[in-house]
């Protein structure tokens, strides 16, 4: 976030920092939510780290996300088909 306005946050006992809201809302950060922590050339980073459950790592991947998008950009623009049965829906890969 270039050029955006700085906050400051105080170190309290055990190391513990209160993110400001405005920057916890920024970043889509919640309670319970992760950060990596690094040290870089310019200072402390904290890096947003959501964190997924193994059995639904599927859905993150840019492959997966790509095809929702398309899906949903081709439901926006009506590309869709209704069938009025199980039976209606399997005819139409024999086409």
């Amino acid at each position: 976030m270039r050029g955006a306005r700085a906050s400051v946050a105080v170190i309290r006992d055990k190391g513990q920092v209160t993110i400001p809201s405005r920057i916890r809302k920024a970043a889509h950060l919640g309670e319970g939510d992760s950060v990596e922590v690094v040290i870089t050339a310019d200072g402390i980073l904290l890096r947003p780290r959501k964190l997924v459950d193994a059995t639904q790592a599927w859905f993150w991947t840019r492959s997966w996300q790509r095809a929702e998008q398309q899906a949903s950009e081709d439901i926006r623009k009506g590309r869709t088909r209704t069938y009025e049965s199980d039976k209606d829906f399997l005819r139409g890969f024999a086409k």
